[in-house]
């Protein structure tokens, strides 16, 4: 009777043991590589992308923009992170777009918004729910995220990369420490005005063009909501910046949180990474899951 009953919680045991390897090996998550999404000029525009490996969804997308002062930076940056993304639920895609100084502003945010069209009208084969997309970004690629979550297509800057018939809006933003207001030139480190020529093509704080290109410029009642982190001692862009853009998002009336890190610079250590990414996750399933 003993060994009997050895036997049965043995297989017990062992059966549990193979469900428990059958689910753990599943994968969570698929990756795919340098899809085109558009055109920016002559240049095809890729992505790489990940989506949960189970479920049919749909479900809420993440586009992900990189850094890089606009002129550098790649899609892969944001690779680990999307497949992190992908295995929380989400379609995540991390994007390239065409670089100053061979391309100036409007290029960058027009290939963006392409991003954004392209997902749409790709939604129902890429099991994304189209009412739920949102865009994240650090530095440069904050700056963009902050454009599609501000501008309407009257503002113009779509581009003609391609699906018109889409919208390019996007329904919440996280921007680590991107740029808000390029007309607050005095603020601007030595070295590293944002109103260089390879940007914006002048130096000129006042130019109709830097206006334009600020994410304040755009901020009105109906925006989708915004959290922001940025560094209260970032060499790059001052932390300034993220001030002046909750106050005007506040006046608006937009949902807004600002986590500023102590002591920060122009990026995270691994501690404040956990930390940061965590409040992501939860900001993202408040806002496009619930």
């Amino acid at each position: 009777m003993v060994s009997r009953g050895i036997m049965k919680w043995a297989g017990v045991v062992l059966l549990i043991a193979a469900l428990a390897f059958f689910f753990l090996s599943r994968p969570r998550s698929t990756f795919r590589q340098d899809i085109v999404y558009g055109k920016g000029g002559s240049s095809e525009l890729r992505l790489d992308l990940a989506t949960p490996a189970q479920g049919a969804g749909p479900f809420p997308a993440l586009v992900c923009i990189h850094g890089g002062s606009w002129r550098s930076g790649d899609k892969s940056w944001y690779r680990s992170q999307i497949v992190t993304f992908a295995e929380q639920g989400y379609v995540a895609v991390s994007i390239n777009y065409r670089l100053a100084p061979e391309y100036k502003f409007p290029a960058q945010i027009e290939d963006a918004k392409c991003a954004v069209r392209f997902l749409r009208a790709h939604a129902a084969e890429l099991k994304i729910n189209p009412a739920k997309i949102s865009a994240i970004g650090d530095s440069a690629g904050g700056h963009l995220a902050l454009l599609l979550a501000f501008m309407d297509p009257a503002d113009g800057l779509e581009g003609n990369g391609g699906y018109s018939d889409q919208s390019s809006k996007v329904q919440a933003v996280v921007n680590h420490y991107g740029p808000a207001d390029l007309t607050v030139n005095e603020k601007w480190a030595q070295g590293q005005k944002v109103q260089a020529n390879y940007f914006l093509d002048t130096n000129d704080p006042a130019a109709p063009v830097v206006a334009r290109a600020s994410p304040v410029t755009y901020i009105d009642s109906a925006d989708p909501p915004v959290l922001t982190f940025h560094g209260t001692a970032d060499p790059i862009v001052p932390v300034e910046q993220a001030r002046r853009l909750h106050d005007v998002l506040k006046k608006a009336g937009v949902s807004e949180r600002l986590e500023l890190i102590e002591g920060a610079g122009h990026g995270w250590n691994e501690e404040q990474r956990a930390r940061i990414d965590k409040i992501v996750l939860e900001f993202m399933d408040q806002k496009l899951k619930h």
